[in-house]
């Protein structure tokens, strides 16, 4: 199922997409969920970055669809193979500036009741910034992931006070040193989990970016010893030369009595 979304929509090009969370970030705390800004228009690296913009042909059927971003497309296509998003369930997504996810996860739960007949889904996107209004989803900005009373606000907005799915798209900015980045990304991850093994409901999923490194393996291991299955996914619309990896967790187990 290719995204569509219905006309209305704001449109935003990738080459704004970038930069978003990082010319709006409140603080220097922004930086553990924001991705590097697009480098200045006068550099050359500039100028290597915006011809491969233009050439990035998801990037043009993002701006033909009305995406808030390309980076829709990596969800869409992860859920064509995972089939998690349908109609009625609830979705928290985490790290949600500039919507993109958001705007997906709403078309496919049917957050908007758009499909006559189906049941009706909830998106909650969360994230340090501010986000701007997205027919069918609910954001919670200006909220941190790792903050004591985070749980408490998501429950209070969520149907049940529990959610099907949790997604995380959440980055850090990179240092360009990789190892770094890799780890602060699996930090990323952990805080990510740490809210969804409370928020998903019995048999809930999981779906966390991080960049592939050294200790990766721990990742998987924490996540196998909470759900059922696990597997890396990377989407093609994911860029051969990122080190962008994708975890998807299926089926939270229930909690071991004591």
């Amino acid at each position: 199922m290719a995204p569509g979304f219905p006309v209305g929509l704001p449109r935003r090009v990738d080459s704004l997409c970038r930069a978003h969370r990082a010319l709006r970030a409140p603080s220097p705390r922004r930086a553990l969920h924001a991705p590097s800004p697009a480098p200045r228009a006068r550099s050359g690296a500039a100028q290597i970055w915006l011809q491969r913009q233009r050439r990035d042909p998801f990037v043009q059927r993002a701006q033909e669809l009305g995406l808030r971003c390309r980076s829709g497309f990596k969800l869409a296509h992860m859920d064509e193979q995972l089939g998690w998003l349908r109609p009625g369930r609830a979705v928290l997504d985490l790290g949600a500036a500039p919507g993109a996810w958001s705007q997906e996860a709403a078309r496919r739960v049917n957050a908007t009741g758009a499909l006559p007949g189906a049941p009706r889904g909830f998106v909650l996107g969360l994230d340090l910034l501010p986000v701007e209004p997205l027919d069918g989803v609910s954001f919670l900005g200006g909220t941190d992931v790792r903050a004591a009373d985070t749980e408490t606000k998501v429950r209070a907005l969520l149907p049940g006070g529990a959610a099907h799915l949790v997604l995380s798209d959440m980055a850090p900015r990179a240092s360009g040193v990789r190892a770094l980045d890799h780890e602060q990304s699996l930090a990323l991850c952990g805080a990510a989990l740490a809210l969804a093994l409370v928020i998903l409901r019995p048999g809930g999923h999981f779906l966390c970016k991080f960049w592939d490194g050294a200790s990766s393996e721990e990742l998987r291991a924490r996540l196998r010893a909470a759900f059922r299955d696990v597997r890396a996914l990377k989407p093609p619309a994911s860029r051969r030369d990122s080190a962008e990896l994708y975890l998807a967790a299926s089926g939270l187990r229930a909690p071991r009595r004591p």
